[in-house]
């Protein structure tokens, strides 16, 4: 499609459209259809994508999809994403997290972001390669890894709303937000350690286990560690003065250099993010803010929250026109959604039953969390920066469809497995 302008008119224009985008198709949701607002721009951009593939199947001729579609290559989901709003989102995310919940599900968090990443991330990978296998698609077994990695980020955004209204433990809100913090940053590392072995295996010598595990401790424990030196700074720095204004931009540049700090040396950004954000949150809201800071600040991650989020899931109901879809596509996808599911299951019960952590856990746990592990923007950004090779487009495919999958169906259905399966209100 030709392009008009300057790059800064083109992404002026773009910003202009994913806004536009939003508002109207937030607008038709909350007028008609009444779904939650997230998983309802998901569903429009997704029935919007459909009709345009299908005015491309009857009228060729227009170039409409061929139009979106170098639309979607401006916008640059992945980088858009990975590069851009993740830092921000997972900032948001870990600034309204209740510290000291959060430390009384300490273990079972940790466990179940650890344990419970690793865990899906094997059982997703060598189901895959079985199924892949079966239809004759050749696809190797790292591979088969690195979509079980990218594949387990939990997104609980759409669902927790939901969950709130029907008044069930605030155990289950803290285990599954603390979860989808951690466990973001954690499968990030893994898919970026399983790529860095199918990629580089050829031509820098076989990657062996301890090499694994230093990559992974490196990584993550550096993140941990950059965000807590990076959040205690910023903390000194808010506690030195009380002016709302100043007070809201630091907290972006503490995101903003963070982040690109941490991709210097070559540590987990994400995971710097979410201990900077904790830090923040509990800490610095308490001992470095004004009750008027505070809630100044607090408003304006909430509403960039939203914002960032609208945008995002616009977006993932349009990239399905990015794909190329290849034969058997669809039935490996109908493989891999349960099989999906099914690894979140035993990724969560293994971990919590062999650590005795189920003792006086609400009624539920196991479903609703399963249920309600969502998979998200991170997912397809994830597929969609791999490399170009003969198994990318297969991967994209298959994630997007997961995705999908997760967000429409699971979403829209995760009350009804609250309601039958959690605990009865008053109980």
């Amino acid at each position: 499609m030709t392009r008009f302008g300057t790059p800064t008119e083109v992404f002026l224009d773009l910003l202009a459209l994913l806004f536009a985008l939003s508002a109207a198709f937030g607008y038709v949701n909350h007028r008609l259809f009444r779904l939650p607002h997230k998983i309802g721009l998901v569903v429009i951009g997704f029935c919007v994508s459909l009709v345009i593939i299908a005015i491309h199947e009857v009228l060729p001729g227009w170039g409409l999809q061929a139009a979106v579609r170098s639309i979607l290559a401006e916008v640059d989901f992945s980088q858009t994403l990975l590069q851009g709003l993740l830092s921000f989102l997972l900032f948001a995310g870990a600034l309204s997290v209740n510290l000291p919940s959060l430390l009384n599900h300490k273990w079972s968090i940790l466990t179940l972001a650890t344990l419970g990443t690793l865990n899906a991330t094997s059982i997703v990978g060598v189901g895959m390669w079985g199924a892949f296998s079966v239809f004759g698609l050749d696809v190797p077994l790292v591979y088969c890894f690195v979509f079980g990695a990218l594949i387990a980020p939990t997104d609980p955004l759409a669902v927790l709303g939901i969950l709130r209204k029907l008044r069930l433990p605030t155990e289950f809100e803290t285990e599954i937000t603390g979860e989808s913090l951690f466990n973001d940053g954690i499968a990030i590392v893994v898919f970026g350690i399983a790529l860095a072995v199918a990629t580089g295996s050829g031509s820098h010598g076989e990657i062996g286990v301890a090499d694994v595990a230093l990559l992974f401790a490196v990584e993550a424990g550096g993140g941990i560690a950059i965000g807590l030196a990076f959040g205690y700074l910023a903390f000194l720095v808010l506690r030195s003065i009380d002016e709302y204004a100043i007070e809201v931009l630091i907290t972006l540049a503490l995101v903003s250099i963070l982040y690109g700090v941490s991709l210097r040396f070559g540590v987990s950004g994400p995971l710097a993010v979410v201990v900077a954000g904790l830090f923040i949150g509990n800490h610095g809201t308490k001992f470095a803010m004004s009750e008027t800071t505070r809630h100044h600040v607090t408003q304006f991650w909430s509403l960039l929250d939203e914002i960032f989020n609208s945008l995002l899931f616009v977006l993932i109901g349009f990239e399905v026109l990015a794909l190329s879809l290849k034969p058997r596509s669809l039935e490996v996808i109908l493989i891999a959604i349960p099989l999906v599911l099914a690894a979140r299951f035993v990724s969560l019960f293994l971990p919590l039953c062999s650590l005795g952590l189920f003792v006086d856990r609400p009624r539920g746990t196991l479903p609703i969390m399963t249920w309600g592990g969502l998979h998200g923007g991170i997912s397809v950004a994830l597929a969609l920066s791999l490399p170009p090779s003969s198994v990318r487009d297969t991967i994209l495919t298959v994630t997007y469809g997961v995705v999908i999958f997760s967000i429409i169906v699971q979403g829209l259905t995760i009350e009804w497995v609250a309601r039958r399966f959690g605990p009865r209100q008053g109980s």
